[in-house]
């Protein structure tokens, strides 16, 4: 399955189940500290982010709380899937 999940002004598409709030909180600190050679843990192997997929696609959508806005296109994004009956769970 196929999701956004959005942390402040950054987001990733994602290819994996929705994740609960405490997944979410780990995928957002995995995958927003760069770390070269870091292997996932095996707790997040159901997830991995995604680069070429359709906006149609997106079955999902997560928002982790950040320290920034969201950006403009990531708010237009979420407005289409609310749009399409696609809730946006806020943790």
């Amino acid at each position: 399955m196929l999701g956004i999940l959005v942390h402040g002004d950054n987001h990733f598409i994602v290819r994996g189940p929705r994740p609960d709030r405490a997944a979410a909180l780990k995928l957002v600190r995995h995958w927003s500290l760069i770390e070269i050679g870091a292997l996932t843990p095996p707790e997040l192997a159901a997830w991995r982010i995604s680069t070429r997929e359709f906006r149609e696609d997106l079955r999902w959508a997560v928002e982790v709380a950040g320290n920034t806005e969201r950006s403009a296109a990531v708010n237009q994004l979420l407005k289409e899937l609310a749009d399409r009956g696609i809730p946006l769970s806020a943790y």
